[in-house]
């Protein structure tokens, strides 16, 4: 796939089949986010890819429930009422979820981060799979106990990119793109 065509093709994915997405697969796409440039070539990112589906549901209902916790009140109704029902699964019942986290070394690690989460996104729709960053999940995977699920037993890492990956039932549609705003100097 040419590379302009995965950028522009590229969606956000929220429906899933059940199948599995085969682990040598996945391995592709972490490799392909180790491309990702990162600042003074630290590359301080680690992966942790769960595909336990009882523990990506316990996962989304303890970050719901921490969301709900921690949401100020003039916050948006919408996000407050999703958050709310019982039906909802924050992972949208994705196979797979892999978490690219920061190594603490430097002042660029979420920025670095994230370079490889596109990359990883990137490569998953290159090779027909569908995927989402799941922000809602960021805030809870930080806290104890939620780097405890990952099992990331170290103190200076710090989860940056829950990223569902799977099979999408349907290929989103684009969405509109606002012109650009661009400031010309010179």
């Amino acid at each position: 796939m040419d590379l302009t065509d995965a950028i522009y093709g590229r969606r956000a994915v929220r429906e899933y089949t059940t199948a599995r997405v085969d682990r040598a697969l996945l391995q592709r796409l972490i490799e392909a986010a180790l491309q990702a440039p990162s600042a003074l070539n630290q590359q301080p990112w680690l992966f942790t890819v769960v595909s336990d589906q009882q523990l990506l549901a316990e996962i989304s209902e303890k970050s719901k429930a921490y969301l709900l916790a921690t949401l100020s009140n003039g916050s948006i109704s919408q996000i407050r009422k999703l958050l709310e029902d019982p039906e909802f699964h924050l992972f949208y019942h994705a196979p797979s979820l892999i978490v690219v986290s920061a190594s603490q070394t430097g002042r660029w690690e979420v920025e670095d981060c994230a370079l490889a989460a596109e990359n990883l996104m990137l490569a998953a729709y290159a090779s027909g799979l569908g995927s989402c960053w799941i922000g809602l999940a960021q805030a809870w995977l930080g806290t104890a106990e939620g780097e405890a699920a990952l099992q990331l037993g170290r103190d200076d890492v710090i989860p940056v990119a829950p990223i569902i990956v799977g099979y999408p039932k349907t290929q989103p549609a684009p969405v509109p793109r606002r012109e650009p705003i661009i400031h010309w100097i010179g």
